[in-house]
């Protein structure tokens, strides 16, 4: 899990915690962010719409939002290596 998702970040995509858990099964983002860190990578966060992410996984799979979810104002952080 932890493996793939390192790949993931490694190929310079960026990964929030919602598509951490539904593509690599990995619960605690951060703490996997922070062991990246430790090890010398260079981590950048910025903020995004959950209906950002929700694109994003789509791209892949179905993922439906609960109808009443104010998906555009709900920001999640998203990380990515610096290459």
């Amino acid at each position: 899990m932890h493996l793939a998702l390192k790949e993931h970040i490694a190929s310079g995509n960026p990964v929030t915690r919602l598509e951490a858990l539904v593509f690599f099964g990995v619960a605690n983002l951060p703490d996997t962010i922070a062991n990246l860190r430790k090890d010398g990578w260079v981590i950048t966060k910025t903020t995004v719409s959950f209906a950002k992410a929700v694109n994003r996984i789509n791209k892949h799979m179905v993922f439906k939002a609960p109808r009443d979810l104010p998906i555009r104002e709900i920001q999640l952080t998203e990380y990515q290596a610096t290459l």
